[in-house]
């Protein structure tokens, strides 16, 4: 009977924690960004301002200005460009590369531009293989087509697709024939929920 109580209890924990973990590390976060603002720009604020100007919650007021602008920013070619290059440095920085480059995957989940750069949504059926895929068009049109086309001697023209792995840990990039691929009713989000969590805790009625 006390195994029985024990167990119950434990499973009561287990689905109360499901529910308070995501809500305690959401607002963890965005408290954690308030501070880190505040904390950054405040300080800042307080040796460039007059005595008395600053009060409490001009940093974070400050830093969203300045993230938005940035954003502004980044329709400049020229600040494009800068970007390009810093890139390019931290991608050769072996341990960098890696964090830099999960962080910004998963920061590109939320571009609302998203969609326009990952293309149509499609299935993948590969070549005497019974499993299929999503993946997303990213080239309707092949950049180097002679790079593919060295490898395979068949005519049928290619796309480029990009099949993401579960929790955007990697992905892969294929080259395949359009008879390969099956465009499919849904949206990128709605794609991107499936392909980043692997379907775990979605239901059919969540996709439209």
């Amino acid at each position: 009977m006390p195994t029985t109580l024990a167990n119950q209890l434990g499973k009561l924990f287990l689905k109360g924690l499901i529910v308070v973990l995501p809500i305690l590390l959401t607002v963890s976060l965005f408290w954690w960004l308030i501070i880190t603002a505040e904390k950054t720009m405040g300080g800042l604020l307080l040796n460039l301002l007059p005595q008395g100007w600053y009060i409490p919650g001009l940093g974070v007021l400050v830093a969203l200005v300045l993230t938005t602008f940035i954003g502004l920013l980044t329709h400049w070619l020229f600040f494009q460009r800068l970007l390009g290059f810093g890139e390019q440095i931290f991608e050769r920085l072996p341990l960098v590369k890696s964090i830099y480059s999960a962080l910004r995957d998963f920061a590109s989940y939320f571009n609302p531009s998203q969609e326009r750069k990952l293309g149509r949504v499609v299935s993948v059926q590969l070549p005497n293989q019974a499993f299929q895929m999503i993946g997303f068009v990213t080239q309707e049109t092949i950049a180097h087509p002679q790079l593919v086309n060295s490898l395979d001697q068949n005519e049928e023209p290619k796309v480029a697709v990009y099949l993401p792995m579960s929790y955007q840990i990697g992905g892969y990039t294929l080259y395949l024939p359009i008879s390969a691929i099956t465009e499919l009713d849904i949206s990128i989000e709605d794609a991107l929920k499936l392909t980043l969590t692997g379907g775990a805790g979605i239901s059919s009625t969540e996709i439209d």
